[in-house]
């Protein structure tokens, strides 16, 4: 079955892996009643279980699919279109986490949800995603549709980072670390570090300082097709790369680190444009632009 989308894109969804995150309770209860509801409508379904805390690597989940649905927080649907994207299937996602600021869906209204899906009531929308290597001898390679995050480990010390962008020098941090950010990521840990919030559908990269000893430094928004590289300069304290919060790697002061677009691009399935649009989104998970007597109503 094909299901042409609002924005003219096409979906198979003769096949669809329902993806659970199996260390959230209820999870799986949540899980079984979307697939009793897809095999109502005579589609292919099947089950897949995701355990975050066992291992550090994205679990290799069955790319015989034309679709997934995700089930869980944030997290878990990260992890999942991030997977999914180099086979450019899409993702829908069903929050049973906390903010669930990039799912479409709650418990509440799976049927509904899914009454859109077949109706072609919804729309794809692509998601840029970065690409992280150490050069030359790419001792790590990492993809990430968040951020990319540079950071000391235990000690409570600045570091020394070096920004290159296309090769040219561009400043020096002192600071605790350094994020490199997607406009998806641009809401996530780069907007707790006073970053811009970046709407979606843009193909920049942010680049944000955490915690900079300077009274001068502020973000960078630079567009998506520039290299970026990083150097260290680290003689004192653990240094860690970390992408989308769930893979890492120590540095040392001999790595060089760089950060591109990748080729490919998440697709994030979205339902009901109008009450899940962006900005509606930051006005009702972030509170974004609500006064405070309106927030306590």
């Amino acid at each position: 079955m094909i299901i042409k989308s609002e924005n003219n894109d096409f979906v198979n969804i003769e096949k669809i892996s329902v993806i659970y995150n199996a260390e959230i309770p209820q999870s799986l209860t949540i899980a079984k009643e979307a697939e009793k509801d897809l095999l109502s409508r005579e589609v292919d379904v099947e089950l897949q279980a995701l355990y975050p805390s066992r291992t550090k690597k994205t679990k290799e989940f069955s790319r015989d699919i034309s679709l997934a649905i995700a089930i869980g927080g944030d997290g878990t649907l990260i992890s999942i279109a991030r997977f999914y994207a180099q086979f450019d299937i899409p993702v829908l996602g069903i929050n049973h986490g906390r903010l669930g600021f990039l799912s479409q869906l709650s418990k509440d209204n799976i049927k509904e949800g899914f009454d859109s899906l077949f109706n072609g009531n919804f729309q794809i929308e692509e998601r840029l995603m970065l690409n992280v290597f150490d050069s030359p001898n790419e001792s790590f390679n990492f993809n990430a549709l968040n951020d990319v995050v540079i950071k000391g480990g235990a000690l409570a010390r600045t570091e020394k980072l070096y920004l290159y962008l296309n090769d040219r020098h561009v400043c020096d941090y002192l600071a605790d670390g350094l994020i490199v950010s997607t406009p998806t990521g641009s809401t996530a840990y780069t907007l707790s570090a006073g970053g811009p919030i970046v709407t979606p559908c843009l193909d920049v990269m942010v680049i944000v300082p955490i915690c900079p000893h300077s009274l001068s430094t502020r973000p960078l928004v630079i567009p998506g097709d520039e290299k970026i590289t990083v150097k260290t300069d680290s003689h004192w304290s653990e240094l860690y790369i970390t992408a989308d919060g769930q893979k890492n790697y120590e540095l040392d002061k001999k790595n060089v680190i760089e950060i591109k677009k990748h080729p490919k691009k998440a697709k994030l399935i979205i339902i009901d444009r109008k009450n899940n649009s962006f900005y509606s989104v930051l006005r009702q998970k972030l509170h974004w632009g609500v006064s405070p007597r309106e927030g306590a109503v």
